[in-house]
């Protein structure tokens, strides 16, 4: 029996929808459309500090004015709720069990800026430095002793394997495990989940069968391909769409006011116009 395509948007509210996303998510909701499949909706508000109220009505208003329909999401539930990753913290919780107890993880006491910004999607030229190993065990030596707070997890890459995968835009890509990124951070020591294991338990829980975003995450790819392996799940396919840059050809961030939705919106564009840019 063929497999029924779903898709999904996964904006975080922490700040406002911008013409980058939501080309990313048109992108997303056409080739839902295309193949007849269900699009999902999933407020990824994984991070407490910087998650706002205010930024998720916003997504949502935002989402709606610029035309994007989803059969599944916070609004309108579904068979895989909730759609709120802070509220997903139980699930969330028994995957990284499930790597500890396959001695996937370990322990590291390290204090270093790629754990502060483990909640968050990294982008191209944002990559965290690749971890020296100072707390991964060693046989024969003695773990790193023990600090005051409790420990954020990483997941040990295999050093030195080849991770390929074929995206549906970008073609062939080929990484290697501990020369490309090193080994990164599953759960973080305040008891939250990383972003990029919440959202591979989330999309393997949501059945997800294709991943539509931006080619920045190209490389967060490898690293959640061998979480799905780990966890034993099905990977689903990736499409990794071209990024909107600004004059200077940096990518668009939240904090480019002057692309967000709502201004383009309050100097009078619709929706329609927008799109037009595009072709």
């Amino acid at each position: 029996m063929a497999t029924i395509y779903r898709g999904r948007l996964a904006p975080s509210p922490t700040g406002y929808l911008h013409i980058g996303h939501a080309r990313t998510f048109w992108t997303a909701q056409e080739r839902a459309a295309a193949a007849s499949g269900t699009l999902v909706l999933r407020n990824e508000d994984l991070d407490p500090a910087r998650s706002r109220k205010e930024f998720v009505e916003a997504m949502m208003e935002d989402l709606r004015w610029f035309g994007f329909q989803w059969e599944e999401g916070p609004d309108c539930g579904g068979p895989f709720a909730p759609y709120a990753q802070s509220q997903r913290r139980q699930l969330h919780r028994a995957g990284f069990e499930a790597l500890r107890a396959k001695g996937w993880v370990y322990p590291c006491h390290c204090s270093r800026q790629d754990v502060r910004s483990a909640l968050q999607a990294p982008h191209a030229g944002e990559e965290e430095p690749i971890y020296p190993g100072t707390c991964r065990p060693v046989a024969g030596h003695a773990p790193k002793p023990a600090g005051v707070r409790p420990p954020n997890w990483r997941l040990r890459v295999p050093e030195g394997e080849v991770i390929e995968f074929e995206d549906g835009r970008c073609g062939k890509q080929r990484y290697v495990a501990g020369r490309d990124f090193g080994d990164f951070v599953v759960w973080r020591h305040d008891d939250v989940p990383s972003y990029q294991l919440a959202v591979v338990l989330d999309d393997a829980a949501m059945r997800i069968t294709e991943v539509v975003r931006g080619e920045d995450l190209l490389l967060s790819t490898a690293r959640q391909l061998l979480l799905y392996r780990a966890l034993e799940y099905a990977a689903p396919a990736f499409y990794h769409c071209p990024l909107v840059t600004d004059e200077s050809g940096r990518r668009l961030a939240k904090r480019a006011a002057a692309a967000s939705l709502r201004t383009l919106r309050a100097q009078g564009l619709t929706p329609q116009a927008i799109r037009e840019d595009w072709r």
